[in-house]
């Protein structure tokens, strides 16, 4: 069942109102008729199932069956700060972190990062991540639509993180598993929690320094080595695995 996001001012009492781009991919893309079932999202903790009930020309009127709590969120916001990795893997990123339940990626400049986003070129990556974020929301029945910011430097991504109740930096010197355990272990489903992965090229001295002076607790993902974009994804798992209910 194909799933959308609306804003809860175009909720009324037995009927919804579909708008903007969801309008032509219902009635053009995936050719939908009247009658057929749809889930809608306003973002918050409710699920709408609805038929769709009439096709006007720039909104689609869906008619609500009944309403729900879906309870599909993890009860803890997880941000993941992406140092710009090269090429389009920033996309695959986005996507599977949506799909695994994080809360917002936030691109982060490192100092080794070799992408460099600036002025349009910024703009138009932004709103092309934040499309991948949607589709996969809608793919995987989030509730809301994890937003993707603007590139922050580092240093404004540790003072956007700074108000978190935990913040992960996986680290090559971070000391043993065990000790890793530990930390995810003493998380609790509930607390807000940041996780910091570099480039392709890592974090450079200075800036794992920095975030250790900010409260960040190195973690170990074990004795292999991950690219950039599988060790915040394997956070992820981890922390949906210990926090999901």
């Amino acid at each position: 069942m194909y799933r959308f996001f609306v804003e809860p001012s175009q909720v009324e009492e037995t009927v919804i109102r579909i708008c903007g781009s969801d309008v032509n991919h219902i009635k053009n893309v995936l050719r939908m008729k009247t009658g057929e079932e749809i889930l809608i999202s306003t973002g918050e903790t409710m699920e709408y199932t609805c038929y769709i009930e009439e096709f006007l020309e720039d909104e689609v009127t869906a008619h609500i069956m009944y309403a729900q709590e879906a309870g599909y969120e993890l009860s803890s916001k997880i941000y993941l700060f992406q140092g710009l990795p090269k090429s389009d893997k920033m996309e695959w990123i986005i996507q599977k972190a949506v799909e695994l339940g994080v809360h917002q990626v936030i691109p982060v400049a490192t100092k080794r990062a070799v992408v460099r986003l600036e002025g349009k070129k910024e703009v138009n990556k932004q709103r092309r991540w934040q499309a991948i974020s949607e589709s996969a929301a809608k793919q995987s029945k989030r509730m809301y639509v994890p937003e993707v910011s603007h590139v922050m430097s580092f240093k404004e991504a540790l003072a956007y993180a700074n108000n978190l109740d935990v913040i992960l930096l996986p680290y090559e010197r971070a000391k043993g598993m065990q000790e890793t355990k530990t930390i995810i272990n003493s998380i609790k489903p509930g607390q807000s929690i940041g996780i910091f992965i570099g480039p392709e090229g890592g974090f450079d001295e200075k800036e794992v320094e920095q975030s250790m002076d900010e409260g960040a607790k190195a973690i170990t993902l074990g004795k292999r080595i991950l690219r950039t974009e599988t060790a915040g994804l394997t956070v992820l798992s981890v922390l949906m695995f210990a926090l999901e209910e």
